[in-house]
């Protein structure tokens, strides 16, 4: 179907559109409000205007949209879209992703995250071993372990705020255990890490987070050198690669994207799970009295929150959606759209825990896939499978907030009942 599309005009002082950018792909983000809080039970629901209104484009211009590099970027919608620029590595670059190093004056890359083929694969290879599905199945009496010990500190209270009691604590206590770190950094790592990803991009509190992180990884580093333990942790700070060791900036580099990546996205996961069913009693009820969906509800659960929204820059000029990008542009691949493509799931919108396949961008994909993507599933799957087997049907609390936020911050406080 021929569309015509608005062109949202004024845009906002201070904003710019280069010269190459169709006047009608140029888009004020804003207009979405998909960042917002809200209180429905399908939080992402707002992106659901991007497939049924004639005057929103595949892929549009959108001034001030943030990256790495700036205000201003393209915005990718579409499911097969989002798909080319995460799997074409030779034309979309992931260099200088997250960069939060950068506000401190540091210029070694987030690794492997922010280097690109084929010298990303050998970093991928050193580390993949300790993420794998065996690795995971090593670590699952431990996780188990973890998450019995939290339910008993809840369970004869018959109530509890979910996100700060279980949630926030159960994937940061194995990822300090995975990596050597001391229980008695929990707290720390989490005020370093919330400054830096939900301070709004504010650069002192962005500075704040990541000077703090560095200056303890760096000392742990040295600790490690003298001490060396059996975790993954150790690992790195003593690795190497095809013989030779590994540089000080190729440790710090990998340890900090590590210790980014390990601390929030399920915790956050976790509280939008668990808010969706104690809003939805019939779903829960299904998935207590039918376990063995789990693993693929679980699946289904990530498909329909979408938490991060990745971005590519163009290495060269290339098409994506019939529109001519520029080398230097950068897309951002919108998740919170393209997990709810219509013509790639139908009833997009709906939580189906039978739904096969499930093929989404929560975890990203490509080279740049996850790597911690075995382990966030099973960590998700085994809190429903020992929260179910030792709580009773739990709710809202009946003055509960329900406000949520469609993103990493998620469902901060989230207090529920079984009683």
């Amino acid at each position: 179907m021929n569309r015509t599309y608005k062109t949202e005009i004024p845009l906002p002082d201070g904003f710019e559109v280069p010269d190459h950018v169709p006047a009608e792909l140029v888009k004020d983000y804003d207009f979405l409000k998909t960042f917002e809080a809200n209180t429905l039970m399908e939080p992402f629901s707002k992106t659901a205007r991007i497939f049924e209104e004639d005057d929103i484009p595949p892929i549009f211009y959108a001034p001030g949209m943030t990256t790495i590099r700036g205000a201003g970027a393209w915005v990718a919608t579409r499911y097969q879209d989002i798909k080319q620029v995460y799997t074409n590595s030779e034309v979309w670059s992931n260099v200088g992703a997250a960069g939060f190093q950068s506000t401190v004056g540091e210029t070694w890359p987030m690794i492997p995250l922010g280097i690109d083929p084929p010298e990303h694969k050998k970093y991928r290879n050193f580390l993949d071993p300790w993420f794998s599905p065996g690795a995971v199945d090593d670590m699952e009496p431990r996780i188990r372990s973890v998450a019995n010990e939290l339910i008993d500190q809840v369970i004869a209270k018959g109530e509890c705020d979910f996100s700060y009691e279980f949630g926030r604590v159960f994937p940061v206590r194995i990822f300090l255990q995975l990596m050597g770190y001391p229980l008695s950094k929990f707290e720390d790592f989490l005020e370093w890490e919330y400054s830096i990803l939900h301070s709004n991009r504010d650069p002192e509190k962005v500075k704040f987070g990541a000077g703090n992180a560095i200056a303890y990884i760096r000392e742990f580093i040295e600790a490690t050198k003298a001490t060396p333990r059996d975790d993954l942790g150790s690992y790195i700070v003593n690795g190497s690669i095809d013989g030779k060791s590994l540089t000080d900036d190729e440790v710090i580099g990998m340890m900090f994207f590590l210790w980014v990546g390990g601390l929030d996205t399920v915790a956050a996961s976790l509280s939008l799970i668990f808010r969706r069913l104690a809003m939805d009693a019939p779903l829960q009820r299904r998935l207590r009295t039918e376990r063995e969906l789990i693993p693929n509800a679980v699946e289904e659960f990530l498909r329909t929150q979408p938490l991060v929204n990745s971005s590519r820059w163009a290495k060269k000029d290339t098409e994506l959606c019939g529109v001519q990008v520029k080398e230097g542009d950068y897309v951002v691949c919108l998740n919170i759209a393209g997990n709810f493509d219509p013509a790639e799931f139908s009833c997009p919108r709906e939580i189906q825990v039978d739904r096969k396949p499930i093929r989404h961008f929560t975890l990203a994909g490509g080279p740049h896939r996850c790597m911690g993507s075995h382990l966030a599933r099973r960590e998700l799957r085994v809190a429903l499978e020992e929260w179910f087997e030792h709580v009773p049907e739990f709710r809202m609390q009946p003055d509960a907030d329900l406000s949520v936020f469609p993103g990493l911050i998620a469902a901060p406080s989230l207090p529920i009942i079984w009683k």
